[in-house]
């Protein structure tokens, strides 16, 4: 892996572009010449896009799948939380990702999640304590302490948590935030670590969805992950905010479905920026260079004695990747990946069996009189209530469709258990059903239908598949189902079938009403 590129050199740090040829030994950057000017005829070589937060599950793809996809957008790294597959698998499922993702040439960097399970409320198939939190800190692949969503549990002490943030602080690993809409008071002791306090800083957040709120956070020095993912987008409300703190911005996908991540990446955040009038060293600062910094990732920066991770693209406006290139190897050309992976071996917890009609009636008796629905919205992660009527048939309840009162259940998949059931409205299906085995963050089966037949059928068909997505249209014989065999959360299947089979499904589930941009992900 000996060569010289030659192309417009892109220093986002010193704020410069000249023409100039990059000599490249052994992966390393040996050598940066400087050939004056910026030539118009040559293509331009800068860092690699970094995604500052994503959990790879969410994907669907296990790790190596999704390098395999996310190089031809000029992505060189990740910061990944493997927060997902721990609620199912526990420290193994983290191991799983570390050690798959080391089947192919991308910089993956991940954390050990924090908060396993995630609430008390639902049943989750592992738990990660102090200790086990212990034993992933030492590791040198474990980066930085993931998101730590327990805010509550910051502020009041919680023994646990205390001693999750001080094992970060020993094993010198930055701690990532997870904090929407807490503000003042309680926002200034979260950032100091609560109770810990002893020199904590909780330092990132990615959660912001107003500006005001994402500047407060600024201002207590916290960095700001701009997210924008297949369901969660606030690019719009805060990308302002980078026009004033370039060096405390980063971008994120946070969770980002196969059919997206085909689409494009942090390469589309950059565009986007670039056209509201952004400075351009200022996008490439956040795409490229903080999250390097601050997680002190094993990534070039296309400096001399750096590894040669770098991409080329054909201009600085639409920001086309030509070529990607990580420790030296050209691992993406012309919008087609070279990494070849092989295909992995499978993890899962899953111990429930197929369901009855029955199981998913609505006794009234179950309900108070006043009935309260979710209302999720769409492209936001928080959800709103309304009080509903559902029709009464006998002694149950029914789906009001007219009304977009539609029945939502929850199945516990780690063992038999009663199945949960409520109201949702803004979910828009006239007729079958949807579920899903990624349900963060514990990822049980949860399902939405406008009736019994099609709630079973559905959840069956992710039961059978001993993990998946699913949907029906009231007919069996019209059902349709994407495995995730692993940990139920991912496939092990080829990225670019994997995010074709979802744009059917997808496809499919909206063609049965649902107006929502991302149904799945909503769900």
């Amino acid at each position: 892996m000996n060569f010289n590129l030659t192309g417009n050199i892109v220093d986002i740090e010193a704020r410069n572009i000249y023409a100039g040829r990059l000599e490249v030994e052994d992966g390393k950057i040996i050598q940066i010449k400087n050939d004056g000017p910026p030539d118009e005829n040559l293509n331009y070589i800068l860092p690699g896009f970094i995604d500052a937060h994503v959990h790879i599950e969410s994907s669907m793809l296990v790790p190596s799948e999704f390098a395999r996809l996310a190089v031809v957008h000029g992505t060189v790294g990740t910061v990944s939380d493997s927060h997902e597959i721990a609620n199912v698998c526990g420290i193994e499922g983290v191991r799983f990702m570390i050690e798959n993702g080391k089947d192919v040439r991308f910089k993956f960097h991940f954390g050990a999640p924090s908060c396993v399970p995630a609430t008390i409320y639902e049943t989750a198939g592992a738990s990660l304590d102090s200790e086990a939190i212990e034993k992933l800190l030492a590791q040198n692949e474990i980066s930085y302490l993931s998101e730590m969503m327990n805010f509550p549990g910051v502020l009041h002490g919680d023994e646990e948590v205390r001693k999750k943030l001080l094992l970060a602080k020993k094993y010198h690993k930055p701690v990532d935030g997870h904090a929407p809409g807490l503000r003042g008071t309680d926002l200034k002791k979260y950032v100091q670590g609560g109770m810990a306090g002893e020199g904590i800083v909780i330092s990132t957040d990615h959660e912001c969805f107003t500006k005001d709120e994402a500047e407060e956070k600024l201002k207590l020095g916290m960095k700001i992950l701009i997210r924008e993912g297949s369901a969660a987008k606030n690019f719009e409300a805060l990308i302002d905010l980078l026009n004033y703190y370039p060096f405390e911005i980063m971008f994120c996908s946070d969770d980002k479905h196969p059919d997206s991540l085909v689409k494009g990446h942090i390469n589309e955040l950059c565009k986007r920026a670039l056209k509201k009038g952004i400075d351009l060293f200022h996008i490439l600062q956040a795409a490229c260079v903080n999250p390097v910094k601050h997680y002190k990732m094993n990534v070039g920066l296309l400096k001399r004695g750096d590894p040669a991770d770098f991409i080329v693209v054909k201009g600085l406006s639409e920001f086309t990747v030509l070529s990607t290139y990580i420790d030296g190897a050209k691992v993406a050309e012309e919008g087609v990946t070279k990494i070849t992976a092989p295909k992995s071996g499978l993890i899962n917890n899953f111990h429930c069996t197929k369901k009855e009609v029955g199981d998913f009636k609505f006794a009234v008796t179950e309900f108070p009189k006043t009935i309260e629905a979710i209302v999720p919205l769409d492209g936001q992660l928080i959800t709103k209530k309304e009080i509903v009527k559902p029709i009464v048939e006998g002694d149950h309840f029914l789906s009001d469709i007219e009304n977009d009162v539609l029945k939502i259940v929850m199945v516990n998949r780690y063992h038999d258990a009663p199945i949960a059931k409520a109201f949702i409205r803004n979910f828009g299906l006239k007729k079958g059903a949807i579920a899903s085995s990624v349900a963060h963050d514990s990822h049980n089966i949860i399902a939405v239908g406008v009736d019994e037949e099609s709630l079973r059928e559905a959840v069956n068909l992710v039961i059978e598949k001993q993990g998946g997505i699913s949907c029906v249209d009231g007919s069996i014989s019209n059902g349709k189902v994407l495995a995730l065999p692993v940990a139920g959360l991912m496939s092990n299947e080829d990225g670019y079938q994997v995010a074709a089979a979802y744009t059917e499904i997808d496809k499919v589930a909206k063609e049965l009403g649902s107006q929502l941009s991302s149904p799945f992900m909503t769900l």
